[in-house]
């Protein structure tokens, strides 16, 4: 393996890594696309997480987290996620472990789009469904919060 090439993919890595958490396909993938070769790669990769400066769990808990401020549901992060390339066993129990009222922070979403109450008729109720269904919450929750007479 050339050495100079390795070289410069721990250095663009590192680069990428420095701007933001990556998942290791993203980095993989990013790797390829500025024309590295697949042994490479690999071998940066697997320096890069040998160094700390690449973790799948530690992308995770930060995407999960900002994925959550931003006000998506569980059913959009995970698809996120796995778009990402993130094994189910790395992101599921971080899933798991967080202290998130899901029908709270989509009651909050509706309110804030919609105002408060139930929808008017049918088409509205579906159109609102649709609205939080794209956020990434579940069919329960978006039936929980647009069955309430009101925000309470």
């Amino acid at each position: 393996m050339d050495q100079d090439a390795l070289d410069e993919a721990l250095e663009a890595g590192v680069r990428l890594l420095a701007r933001r958490e990556h998942a290791s396909q993203e980095l993989r993938l990013k790797l390829r696309q500025r024309g590295f070769g697949e042994a490479v790669i690999e071998a940066a990769l697997r320096q890069l997480v040998q160094r700390g400066h690449l973790s799948d769990a530690r992308f995770v808990e930060v995407f999960i987290c900002h994925r959550c401020e931003q006000g998506y549901g569980p059913v959009r992060i995970v698809a996120d996620l796995q778009a990402r390339g993130v094994d189910e066993q790395i992101y599921r129990p971080f899933l798991d472990e967080m202290d998130v009222d899901w029908t709270a922070m989509a009651r909050e979403h509706k309110r804030r789009r919609f105002g408060s109450g139930r929808p008017a008729d049918r088409r509205e109720w579906a159109r609102q469904g649709r609205f939080l269904a794209n956020r990434g919450f579940t069919a329960e929750q978006v039936r929980k919060v647009l069955g309430e007479d009101d925000d309470a």
